[in-house]
């Protein structure tokens, strides 16, 4: 029977997982020039720019040379943050 924390874990691993899906179409959409006029592309820059521009912002040596690596540290702290959250879901409603 499902409880309140085991609901709680599957919409926090959605979300991040909604958020990494995004963040990787966002990079593959940059790498291969897709149309910035496009509603898909629209959408997707609209649901990771403000926080992809935070991370820039915060963290200036994510870019390289041309590389910007802010893509890849915000899937990692998606993950790390994804993990914490579920810990401490499980430590606080015992599951």
């Amino acid at each position: 029977m499902p409880t309140l924390g085991s609901g709680l874990c599957q919409a926090v691993d959605f979300l991040l997982t909604a958020f990494e899906v995004l963040v990787a179409a966002q990079w593959i959409f940059s790498w291969v020039g897709a149309d910035p006029q496009n509603a898909i592309v629209r959408t997707v820059d609209a649901l990771t720019d403000p926080f992809l521009d935070w991370l820039r912002r915060r963290l200036p040596f994510l870019r390289v040379q041309n590389w910007d690596l802010s893509p890849m540290a915000a899937v990692l702290i998606a993950v790390f943050l994804a993990r914490v959250l579920e810990a401490g879901i499980v430590r606080a409603f015992g599951i």
